[in-house]
């Protein structure tokens, strides 16, 4: 938790009311516009399916300074996360130095919150910050007291992420892991979070959302399939045919998806080819 008390820290430092009218005058010349934001978020989704990391964070940096309007700047923070918690997730595939990862996702945490805070009502930016949380709790396995900690957030933030849109098919991924990793006493099974994951692509293919306005978070379709491709192979008693089919049918929507082309459909076809 260092770097996440150390932005407490620095955000405590005491600053002169000219130097804050200043800063905030600044801030609202250069702040980043909505056009801006709009041909950035694509940059960070398609970053993200392949993998590139060091562009992850690049566009980080480029969704700044963050626009005093509450609805635009919840969802540039949601955005910023996402690229955070994304680059994470990618690092976890490349074998990225834990201590990366964990700042990674504790900023992402930061930049999340911060969304939730601009607009209560913003369901995604709970969802993201939950994940965000659990990994953190998985990354700090080594200090049980201080993983419980962060657990106990993600489930608080989940809970109110679930009350407030159960069907969210972002929030039926995210949930998904938490439900294939616990214990049966807590109410873990694979079947359980397959469920999850299939009721979510019942979700998104059936209720098509709303895209009318483009910094909404719409994405899930690719990552339920993969998710559901991966359970397959991974399952007790494997389904490695459903799993390449909904790795395949992952790769359609998404074609330049690095980890569903390069590592999840090989490691696939090489169990298929050891079971033969």
């Amino acid at each position: 938790m260092g770097a996440l008390q150390m932005w407490f820290v620095l955000s405590g430092l005491v600053i002169s009311a000219p130097a804050i009218e200043s800063q905030s005058a600044d801030q609202a010349r250069i702040a980043i516009s909505r056009a801006s934001a709009l041909a950035i978020v694509p940059r960070i989704q398609r970053a993200d399916y392949e993998g590139d990391r060091a562009a992850l964070k690049r566009l980080y940096g480029d969704l700044a300074p963050v626009p005093q309007d509450d609805k635009l700047a919840s969802r540039v923070l949601y955005w910023r996360g996402f690229a955070l918690w994304r680059r994470a997730f990618n690092g976890f595939n490349d074998n990225a130095d834990p201590k990366e990862l964990e700042e990674d996702m504790q900023q992402a945490v930061i930049e999340f919150d911060g969304s939730s805070a601009k607009d209560p009502e913003f369901v995604d930016a709970k969802i993201a910050a939950g994940s965000c949380l659990s990994n953190l709790a998985f990354l700090n396995r080594k200090d049980p007291a201080g993983s419980q900690e962060l657990l106990g957030r993600a489930i608080q933030v989940l809970k109110q992420a679930q009350a407030a849109a159960p069907d969210n098919p972002r929030l039926l991924w995210v949930l998904g892991p938490n439900r294939w990793y616990a214990p049966p006493e807590y109410g873990g099974s694979q079947e359980q979070a397959m469920a999850l994951y299939q009721k979510g692509l019942d979700s998104v293919r059936a209720h098509k959302e709303d895209t009318s306005d483009p910094l909404q978070p719409t994405w899930g379709e690719p990552e339920l399939l993969m998710n559901l491709a991966w359970s397959n192979w991974k399952r007790t008693k494997p389904d490695l045919k459903a799993a390449d089919e909904y790795a395949q049918t992952a790769l359609k929507l998404v074609p330049y998806w690095h980890y569903v082309r390069d590592i999840l459909i090989p490691q696939i076809h090489a169990a298929q080819a050891a079971a033969h």
